[in-house]
């Protein structure tokens, strides 16, 4: 979920679908986001958010076209890693990371053509 600043100085509250990897609106969990009220509520940084979204997104989702081409290219990574009961390597650790800032990227452009208000491809440059 990410809490966005309104124009007009307000809040509003997007949570990435597991359905369709877009965002939905969901500002009645405003209050439970912001005082922490019943589970796990922790900030990270924009770094962060993208790999979190993006992992989320790569497991959850399946389809054709280049993004699920790199979800795959990760996954594969990924699962040497844990067929060999290993971590990954620095250089894997980066090319995972980078891979998954620029399907964050490619996915956010994807949604804004695609309309959806939530969507904000910026996100990855922070």
């Amino acid at each position: 979920m990410k809490i966005v600043e309104t124009p007009e100085g307000g809040a509003r509250v997007w949570r990435v679908s597991v359905d369709t990897g877009g965002w939905k609106e969901r500002n009645d969990l405003f209050s439970e986001i912001v005082f922490a009220v019943g589970g796990e509520v922790f900030a990270r940084s924009a770094d962060e958010f993208v790999q979190d979204v993006e992992q989320y997104r790569g497991h959850y989702l399946s389809g054709k076209g280049p993004i699920f081409a790199l979800y795959e290219t990760v996954k594969a990574i990924v699962d040497v890693e844990a067929r060999e009961g290993r971590y990954l390597t620095d250089r894997e650790a980066a090319l995972v990371q980078g891979i998954r800032r620029r399907t964050f990227v490619m996915f956010e452009e994807q949604l804004q053509r695609e309309g959806d208000p939530g969507a904000d491809p910026t996100i990855a440059a922070g």
